[in-house]
């Protein structure tokens, strides 16, 4: 059987940067995590500064709910949203001119053409 190591706060992690995310404006943040490779360049950012937490699962190629026991305090809970929002604004800088390629600007609805003609 194969065993695989898994950080446990992976799955904490990305289930944070989904309700952080969801504070932030639909254009351009959730348009911009929501293409894969940023969404897990944002998850690497923040692992990079939290401790690692590791289990040994076997023949598992997800990690089961229950597996996941980490228990945060309110501060430590806090600490983890803050690394979230600098990730975002740090990646988000870094990847400006690819999110502008991918995403773009919203159209002002008071241009439609529909309002030229009446």
């Amino acid at each position: 059987m194969t065993k695989t190591i898994v950080n446990l706060w992976t799955s904490l992690i990305a289930g944070e940067v989904e309700e952080v995310l969801g504070t932030y404006a639909d254009h351009p943040f959730q348009q911009a995590f929501s293409i894969p490779d940023l969404r897990q360049e944002l998850i690497a950012y923040v692992l990079s500064h939290t401790p690692g937490s590791y289990v040994v699962l076997e023949d598992v190629e997800e990690v089961p709910l229950n597996a996941c026991r980490l228990q945060l305090s309110t501060e430590e809970k806090q600490l983890l949203k803050a690394w979230i929002h600098e990730g975002i604004r740090c990646i988000f800088d870094r990847h400006s001119e690819t999110i502008t390629k991918y995403i773009p600007e919203m159209d002002d609805p008071g241009l439609a053409p529909s309002h030229w003609f009446g």
